[in-house]
């Protein structure tokens, strides 16, 4: 598996970590260890969960030892992920060995499909909650309490935990995630999300707003819409006054989201290549403040491949759909997923995904081995048949290219003048600040006074490293 971006919403350094909030007025004397491994949509559950807990009266603590409810929170998408969990689990459950009365629980994509064997073979966990049912979980504790075993993973069409404002997990009080829908409609041959997220319902608009706006006024400057597919995103209302129904698609809300205030920065993700219109895309050109950059995942560069993967596109279809963003807004930063090796996968369709990224020139990618997933189409349809060793010489073909893409691009920012939001000091010296510029490049540049984390600053990029834009504020 390989990360090569600085997006936070695939950080790869935050898998795991222990999110930690400021204790609340309410206290029940009860501490709360939580951590996460996944996408952004997992993390901002976890913000939604410590928000439930701590109306409770838990406090959160970053040392699992000293918890009396320890939650992980899951991801089925990848195998690698799914190991790491079980691994953390046996380690929680040493802990529990020592303290009998404390509570572990599993959260999200792994909890339905999971249960059976971490209630009942592997007895790992109390309790086993699905991402429909976090309000369950103080009733879900009492159970556990009273010396039972807790499930609740039934799947919803209608929870958005709209009404529930999250806490802000290990918050550097500049970037948050903001959840505009829940589930997903799309039925790709290899996720397992359909099945343990449920199907797509998106959250009142004007919860969204009020959110960004809250947001904005405790001194957030970055917002990320978050979505399985934000691109049918489509919300409505009836407006009982006039009798007539409001509709809002994606763009709208994109649009009212830039409105909150043009000093708050707009990101998105995930867009669906057959769902993004050229709406949306105006939409991104007409507003300073919503970033040119769109994560576009291709998957594979061959249409029989995206066919029995179900991605409902073709390749002509995803390269006309890149034309657009080319065309609209001309200056827009493109990153992909693609899977290497997918079932009857021949060289011939691999060198087509080869190619694509020649024609696309992504700016990151997140690429990874194909690795089944039980409950999957793909799965019940398709022998994984590539070997091993094949699907990782592939792999690291489309690393190499990517790589090659990626410094290609950075090299466009030298000698520009990029606006930066500045995040924070930079990992290897607090005499450097680093923040992104709207393409989500990362910008590293010396600490300069009169400026400091959560304001914008204009910076002279002078050079760049194979991941890094290196400049000074003029």
């Amino acid at each position: 598996m390989e990360f090569l971006t600085p997006d936070k919403t695939h950080d790869e350094s935050r898998q795991g970590e222990a999110l930690v909030i400021e204790p609340g007025e309410k206290n029940n004397g009860r501490k709360l260890y939580i951590e996460s491994y996944g996408c952004a949509m997992n993390f901002s559950d976890s913000e939604i969960v410590a928000s439930i807990l701590a109306e409770k009266g838990f406090e959160t603590t970053g040392d699992f030892n000293n918890a009396d409810v320890i939650f992980i929170n899951t991801c089925s998408i990848r195998e690698n992920a799914e190991t790491r969990v079980r691994n953390r689990l046996k380690e929680f459950a040493y802990a529990k060995g020592k303290n009998p009365g404390m509570v572990v629980g599993v959260l999200g994509c792994m909890a339905e499909r999971l249960k059976s064997k971490f209630l009942e073979e592997e007895k790992l966990v109390d309790v086993v909650v699905g991402p429909d049912a976090y309000r369950d979980l103080p009733n879900l504790i009492d159970k556990v309490d009273g010396g039972q075993k807790a499930v609740n993973v039934l799947l919803s069409r209608e929870e958005t935990y709209a009404d529930i404002s999250p806490v802000r997990l290990n918050s550097n009080g500049i970037n948050a995630f903001v959840s505009i829908m829940r589930g997903c409609d799309n039925m790709c041959s290899f996720c397992v999300v359909p099945f343990t997220r449920g199907r797509e319902r998106s959250r009142d608009a004007y919860s969204v707003v009020a959110e960004c706006q809250d947001l904005f006024n405790k001194g957030y400057r970055e917002v990320t819409l978050l979505g399985q597919n934000v691109d049918s995103y489509k919300w409505s209302a009836t407006q009982l006054a006039e009798g007539a129904t409001e509709v809002v698609n994606f763009a709208n809300l994109l649009e009212m989201v830039a409105l909150v205030n043009p000093e708050l920065r707009v990101r998105f993700s995930t867009s669906h290549p057959k769902d993004i219109t050229d709406e949306v895309l105006h939409t991104i050109a007409k507003y300073d403040n919503i970033c040119n950059y769109i994560h576009l995942p291709v998957q594979s560069g061959n249409s029989r491949v995206l066919e029995i993967m179900n991605r409902t596109y073709d390749r002509e279809w995803y390269m006309e759909r890149v034309d657009a963003i080319r065309r609209i807004i001309p200056d827009c930063a493109i990153s992909t997923d693609i899977i290497t090796g997918f079932c009857t996968e021949t060289e011939d369709e691999h060198n087509e995904t080869l190619s694509m990224m020649d024609y696309v020139q992504y700016d990151y990618a997140y690429m990874f081995m194909y690795s089944e997933r039980p409950g999957t189409l793909a799965a019940k349809r398709y022998a994984d048949d590539i070997p091993e060793p094949i699907k990782a010489v592939r792999l690291n073909q489309v690393v190499a290219k990517q790589r090659e893409s990626s410094h290609y691009r950075l090299q466009q920012h030298v000698g520009r003048v990029d606006r930066v939001l500045i995040e924070g000091f930079s990992k290897k010296s607090d005499k450097d600040y680093c923040g992104r510029n709207d393409k989500n490049a990362m910008v590293v540049f010396p600490v300069q006074e009169g400026y400091k984390p959560g304001q914008y600053a204009n910076v002279l990029v002078e050079k760049c490293t194979s991941a890094t834009l290196i400049g000074r504020i003029v």
